[in-house]
């Protein structure tokens, strides 16, 4: 299975703890998947939502094709993500229960079809994003210092 990721969401994985990982598809029109074939997709301040047992992608910014003219979408629309009904009532319990958020993480292309991998996340504190930059830091520092060789 040729996966073609064209974009991640580094942000999330910034703010977020992720729990678990879902993929979905995602319902397009035309030009968009013209615009996210040539990576013209971002998913910085994007979340998903369930309403009326559907999932719905907000703030995600595909730009428009160049050579739509009239037939363009709108760059930040709301589209519907397509998941099973057993994994939306799942992640619909986690929502209301334990207070978690979903998350785009990446958006991909597998068999010509645009797909989008969604997570259930809780929000990290300030000392949480301190501590992960420090240990990115550390390791960083290892890598550089066994690559040096005398």
């Amino acid at each position: 299975m040729e996966r073609q990721i064209i974009t991640t969401n580094r942000k999330a994985f910034h703010d977020f703890n992720i729990f678990e990982k879902y993929e979905a598809g995602i319902v397009l029109t035309g030009t968009e998947i013209k615009s996210i074939r040539k990576n013209a997709i971002n998913l910085k301040d994007s979340f998903c939502k369930i309403e009326d047992n559907e999932v719905f992608l907000y703030n995600c910014h595909i730009s428009p094709y160049e050579q739509g003219n009239r037939f363009n979408h709108k760059a930040e629309r709301t589209r519907k993500l397509l998941l099973t009904k057993k994994e939306i009532l799942k992640m619909h319990s986690k929502v209301k229960k334990d207070g978690y958020t979903i998350v785009p993480l990446e958006v991909y292309i597998i068999k010509g079809f645009a797909k989008v991998q969604i997570g259930l996340a809780k929000g990290k504190k300030l000392h949480d994003k301190r501590d992960d930059i420090a240990k990115k830091d550390q390791k960083r520092e290892m890598d550089r210092a066994s690559k040096i060789r005398y």
